[in-house]
């Protein structure tokens, strides 16, 4: 990401009530209630419809991705899977550019009336067409030059969210040694978990509270053993490299096995690290309850663009992502249950996300300093907001930001715990692992996912990429290249954010196509189609034109990708424009 410069003309004064973080958070769950109430409820009933026939889960079961799950366990998967990193990183980098005022706007309004309704509607596309991914729905709405299109950009977008996970998970092992054994400790405990429910039959909650128990035990073994890779002979500046390469193998091993055995049961274990991360989160708020200390509205001096459209580009994932349609239509449909469930998991795990990065903004600029100088003083050295984002490169700045503020927010209640295990700042940490909780399910979640596009894309022509395993290298290779190429996480997020924004555009033009078919209502799709569209490809023609004319020293890199995206995207809105404008492509009956 650029570096944030310092704001111009901060000045600290008496905070006015609106800034108490307090105000914010309980306007929010306030809004996202009755978002859920009104909104989703009247999304189900006017557009979508539940019935009790059978769902692509049951009717295709084969065990490894067509498998159903239990709503909780299901929605501990879906959500774990969309959250990444983005719901965090975004909201604080945008705060830090814009103000937390605009992007709190952003966050709660996009949610609810964009991101949620993608998501929701993508699960429901997909459950109704056998578990297809929605590319592959695009053939009878849009036409099939636009599923290749689509299918193109969706396995770009995919190599984009493995590259900069990974980055982002290694940054983390590397930087919080205290987090390895927790980290890897969840796998197996996932496989454990599944053994017991899905072989053994043990009831969920029993399992649930092993499972847990295990994790808290392994948590404090972290604590007590934190593992540096340069106390095992590995040189240090090896040590990033290392980790990544440990998590491309983890990607392609995780991509392949049966869900029940690894993708379900640590999701949903996943989950509740999530959940209960949040609610103490949530709790710091009302306890702590401190002041909005970064401005409500501000002009960094070297922000990456004009508010519009760039402020919808890095908060990203917080309130809506393209990403999320391809874990709706590619995981989550071939394991729902039953219909009447994809509302809390789709429309309900989207808002949950939301709120998410409301905690995290206030951490990043409530938990914090916000320092609008060069000089910090010594009090505020070191977790300052600014500061952190100036001098840590990549992901770590955000990430340390969050960690910091979090570990502010929870201090009454895990300072003693802290102190009683011999650790420091143990808010800090949990919060941390709470970022690679998010990270590492939408890491291999996408790995699987990007193996089911380059089958659907080239299987038929290529045989051997109907190999799982081949179909999994495909694109993790590219992935692994780019992070030892295209190197830090700030490199890569703009174009990530980009790729991922535009494909939630074409998706809901395909959604908008599928339901004027059906003569169904496409106002709920067709506004936040076009505003999306238009949005990110000005992004990405800002984007172009700094990286290629208005920089000093040019980079041609992203600079090209963007012309690159910029393009696909002009095709892909010009055969959209079949689904906007309600035109039935011209297509030849499928062999």
């Amino acid at each position: 990401m650029p570096v944030v410069a310092p704001a111009v003309g901060f000045v600290v004064a008496q905070a006015p009530w609106y800034t108490n973080s307090l105000v914010l958070t309980a306007v929010a769950v306030v809004w996202l209630v009755l978002a859920y109430r009104w909104y989703g409820r009247r999304l189900e009933r006017r557009i979508v419809g539940p019935t009790d026939a059978k769902t692509p889960a049951e009717a295709q079961y084969d065990g490894v991705d067509y498998c159903p799950a239990r709503p909780v366990v299901l929605f501990g998967h879906h959500f774990a899977s969309i959250a990444g990193a983005g719901p965090i990183l975004g909201p604080i980098f945008a705060a830090a550019a814009f103000g937390w005022g605009p992007t709190a706007l952003w966050v709660l309004l996009g949610v609810v009336l964009i991101g949620a309704v993608h998501d929701y509607l993508a699960l429901m596309v997909s459950v109704r067409n056998k578990g297809l991914s929605l590319p592959d729905v695009a053939r009878e709405t849009v036409g099939s030059s636009a599923r290749v299109f689509f299918l193109i950009f969706v396995w770009i977008g995919l190599v984009l969210v493995i590259t900069s996970f990974t980055r982002v998970t290694a940054d983390t092992l590397r930087s919080d040694p205290q987090i390895v054994i927790p980290t890897f400790g969840l796998m197996l405990l996932a496989v454990l978990f599944g053994f017991l429910t899905y072989r053994v039959k043990l009831a969920t909650w029993i399992g649930t509270a092993i499972a847990l128990g295990l994790l808290l035990f392994a948590m404090w073994v972290g604590f007590r053993c934190p593992v540096r890779l340069e106390q095992l002979g590995v040189p240090e500046s090896w040590v990033g490299s290392v980790w990544v390469l440990v998590l491309l193998l983890y990607c392609v091993v995780a991509s392949v096995l049966p869900v029940w055995i690894l993708l379900q049961p640590r999701d949903y274990l996943s989950t509740w690290i999530l959940i209960v991360g949040t609610s103490l989160g949530l709790a710091g708020i009302v306890w702590v309850h401190p002041t909005m200390k970064a401005p409500a509205f501000t002009a960094a001096v070297a922000a990456p663009g004009p508010i519009w459209p760039m402020i919808f580009i890095l908060v990203a994932c917080g309130a809506v992502s393209g990403f999320h349609c391809l874990v709706a239509g590619g995981t989550t449909s071939k394991q729902l249950a039953k219909e009447r469930h994809g509302l809390p998991i789709g429309y309900g795990g989207m808002l949950t996300e939301g709120l998410v990065a409301i905690v995290a903004l206030v951490a990043g600029c409530a938990g914090i300093y916000y320092v609008a100088t060069d000089a910090p003083t010594q009090e505020h050295a070191g977790r300052a907001l600014l500061t952190l984002l100036r001098d840590h490169k990549g992901s770590e700045g955000q990430i340390l930001a969050f960690g910091w503020g979090y570990n502010t927010l929870t201090e009454p209640f895990l300072g003693p715990l802290g102190s009683a295990m011999g650790v420091q700042n143990l808010g800090k940490i949990i919060g941390i692992i709470m970022v690679n909780g998010f990270v590492l399910t939408s890491l291999d979640t996408a790995a699987r996912l990007a193996r089911f596009i380059s089958t659907e894309l080239v299987g038929e022509r290529v045989p051997l990429l109907r190999n799982r395993i081949v179909a999994s290298l495909a694109p993790v290779v590219p992935a692994g290249i780019l992070i030892f190429h295209a190197g830090a996480f700030d490199k890569i997020w703009p174009i990530f954010g980009a790729a991922n924004q535009l494909i939630a555009a074409f998706a809901l033009m395909v959604i908008t196509g599928y339901l004027m078919k059906r003569k169904k209502p496409t106002r709920y799709t067709v506004v936040p189609a076009v505003f999306m569209l238009v949005t990110t490809m000005a992004a990405l023609i800002w984007q172009a034109y700094q990286n290629l004319l208005g920089a000093k020293e040019p980079n041609y890199v992203l600079g090209l990708t963007a012309l690159i995206l910029l393009a696909l995207g002009v095709m892909m809105a010009v055969l959209g424009r079949r689904a906007l404008l309600g035109i039935q492509p011209h297509e030849p009956p499928r062999s």
